[in-house]
């Protein structure tokens, strides 16, 4: 990772970043439209992902993965995203709230059990975190999880939940209140629940604005039993395990927004190069020519936050407020780099068919999923001493 701190790439990185990018722009551009209008999920897709190895990029081979590291994923995700959200956020939730929290809190048999299915990309894990009526207070957990004799009951319900309702699901990791803590606070553990389990429930997808080509539902558990060895780390240690899992998801949603912002500039760069208007190429304008200059040196600086991320974290140095920072400065690019690419396309960036009119939709929920752009400015506020303990 030490090149990665002067922005550069290794040259294993830099062989999976073109092996990525060759695959997004030949195997993904060509059909992605479709699925997204349709609001299907591209199970084709989400297989060659697999064989490639994308899903098992930062997990070890004994459980199928690939060996690599944190910062492999991002430059994947990335990639993927300089083309599509929707099979980008497929990617980093499967990897990073899918199959991380079982590599990183999971038993051995709770390891063997699901990483090599989750690894080739033949199964999906989600993480059940957000409830209807909680939204970033995920400390207000509502949904229990109540011993009985060998069994966890299971009740409540979870919302905006990726990668939930497949047809490759193999299970959802819930957070649930298993009793008090010091007698005042909810106790918060993870449980795993597997797909088809009695008294758990996938309402339809949502309605989405973008990712319309990722699956997104609604959960509801009604009495719903599994077996005790079916916690996920430490009883009570919940909060604190998810706190950990999205520090990281942040860096990984930061990139995918570094890929959405490089995607627009990518789309804008072409258009100016082609199109016509007053008798000459609108990249003679120097008015667009600074835009789209904005636009680059926006993304340039977003992608080098979470290169800063990335590193302190495959290093094992802190990296709370560096996350923090590269997902809110990369989703802001992403946001205006979207609105920009929209009006320089005019009409054309209006059109779902355009790669723009995608970027635009799909631009918006990146300031929101993982830490809003709120919550993130309270994060980074604590680090410098203000607001209580980061």
């Amino acid at each position: 990772m030490a090149s990665v701190e002067a922005g550069e790439l290794s040259v294993e990185h830099e062989e999976l970043r073109a092996t990525v990018q060759r695959f997004a722009r030949e195997e993904v551009a060509p059909v992605i439209a479709g699925y997204y209008e349709q609001r299907a999920f591209p199970y084709p897709l989400i297989q060659k992902m697999g064989e490639m190895g994308l899903f098992g990029l930062p997990f070890p081979e004994e459980y199928g993965g690939m060996g690599g590291d944190f910062f492999a994923l991002c430059l994947a995700v990335e990639e993927l995203a300089r083309v599509d959200s929707s099979v980008a956020v497929t990617l980093e939730a499967g990897v990073v709230l899918g199959a991380m929290p079982i590599y990183r809190y999971g038993t051995q048999t709770q390891r063997t059990r699901w990483l090599p299915s989750l690894c080739a990309g033949s199964a999906l894990g989600a993480f059940g975190l957000t409830e209807p009526g909680g939204g970033s207070d995920a400390a207000g957990t509502r949904t229990t999880a109540v011993r009985e004799a060998d069994t966890w009951v299971v009740n409540g319900s979870k919302a905006f939940i990726t990668n939930s309702g497949t047809d490759i699901t193999a299970f959802v990791t819930v957070t649930a209140v298993t009793g008090k803590s010091a007698g005042v606070r909810p106790s918060i553990s993870t449980i795993v629940v597997p797909t088809g389990t009695p008294g758990f429930t996938v309402a339809p997808g949502y309605s989405k604005v973008g990712w319309c080509a990722s699956d997104t539902h609604e959960l509801a558990f009604d009495d719903c039993r599994v077996p005790l060895d079916s916690l996920l780390g430490e009883e009570g240690r919940g909060y604190a395990q998810f706190l950990t899992v999205l520090d990281e998801g942040r860096i990984t949603i930061a990139a995918l927004s570094v890929g959405l912002a490089q995607g627009c500039v990518d789309e804008c760069a072409r258009y100016l190069s082609e199109r016509e208007a007053f008798g000459r190429k609108l990249g003679e304008s120097q008015f667009l020519q600074f835009k789209l200059a904005d636009m680059d040196a926006r993304t340039h600086v977003a992608r080098l936050a979470y290169y800063d991320a990335a590193r302190r974290l495959s290093a094992g140095k802190p990296f709370k407020r560096e996350a923090a920072i590269a997902k809110l400065v990369a989703s802001d690019a992403a946001m205006v780099n979207a609105r920009e690419a929209t009006q320089i396309f005019g009409g054309y960036g209006f059109m779902n068919e355009t790669p723009v009119g995608r970027f635009y939709r799909d631009a918006k929920v990146l300031e929101i999923g993982e830490g809003t752009s709120e919550v993130l400015r309270m994060v980074i506020a604590r680090a410098l001493g203000y607001g209580g303990t980061a």
